[in-house]
């Protein structure tokens, strides 16, 4: 009796283990098939977007194929040569010329103001600091009116001025905090020993401080070639010929309200348009997760 109570304990413990093992596996391919069906859904229309950029303007809103019956590049031909006179690579350079000021003007702006708060001891920065984090919290819509009355005193109206000279005075909230906290990661005794030898406070910064800080400086400059390459409200705002304007709002002129819009060549655009985003994150991506891991966790 006692070899087949043994058997049977056996048994029943490999069914329950069987059923553990089943149960895991059964979770597991549950969870992976919701996240896979979750990832199409969200992909799709970017999918059916870069499809539909190939199609003719008829093929596009005659059927809900996803993949185009007869491909075309007419999309991507007329598109290029642009819009009011100007060719679409106008517009590219435009935004990559706002891009790269707001990128110098903030990786300048904001680590000098990172640096004083996060290493440098001065009468009211605790106060200083906490204004700084209370301008996150204001809408951003907010600030638009006073700031265009300001600019369109000093004449910035439709100029590139409203849209890259802010960059300069650190104006994110966001940015120096990030980098503050990664700043504040790094060990004191490494700045004392240039001090000791002579070095002052702008010299530590700039060849101790700056070196030490690059993970965070590359995600301040993703996050802002991000902020600039998206926006269309602000542009929109200050830019109002069309020699000045930028891929956002150059693809908002191939939508006609006469009806006569060019969606193929909208789509084509936008597909270009995706490609520097894709690019520099790919690219940046390990410093991206670096610089926030570092400055978003330490403290």
């Amino acid at each position: 009796m006692s070899a087949i109570t043994k058997n049977q304990s056996s048994s029943n413990v490999a069914n329950e283990l069987a059923w553990a093992a089943f149960k895991r596996r059964a979770g597991a391919f549950s969870f992976h098939f919701f996240v896979l069906l979750f990832g199409t859904a969200m992909i799709y229309p970017l999918l059916w977007m870069i499809s539909a950029s190939f199609m003719t303007e008829a093929e596009i809103f005659g059927n809900l194929n996803f993949f185009p019956e007869n491909p075309t590049l007419a999309n991507y031909i007329n598109g290029l040569r642009g819009v009011s006179g100007y060719s679409f690579l106008h517009f590219f350079g435009n935004s990559f010329l706002l891009a790269f000021v707001n990128i110098v003007g903030n990786l300048i702006s904001c680590s000098l103001a990172a640096f004083a708060f996060a290493k440098l001891k001065f009468k009211g920065s605790a106060i200083m600091f906490s204004v700084m984090m209370l301008t996150m919290m204001l809408p951003m819509h907010v600030r638009f009116i006073p700031m265009y009355i300001v600019f369109l005193r000093l004449g910035w109206i439709d100029t590139f001025y409203p849209l890259m000279v802010p960059s300069f005075f650190a104006v994110s909230g966001f940015n120096i905090f990030l980098l503050v906290q990664y700043m504040r990661s790094i060990s004191n005794e490494l700045l004392e020993a240039p001090r000791i030898d002579g070095c002052n406070t702008f010299q530590i910064y700039l060849h101790f401080m700056l070196p030490l800080s690059i993970p965070g400086l590359i995600t301040i400059a993703i996050f802002t070639f991000i902020a600039v390459w998206n926006d269309f409200f602000g542009q929109m705002i200050y830019l109002i010929a069309p020699a000045r304007f930028t891929v956002a709002l150059a693809l908002r002129m191939f939508v006609d309200a006469t009806g006569q819009s060019a969606w193929g060549s909208l789509f084509a655009m936008s597909v270009l348009s995706l490609i520097p985003l894709f690019v520099v994150f790919i690219a940046f991506q390990r410093y991206l997760l670096e610089g926030i891991q570092s400055g978003g966790l330490k403290g």
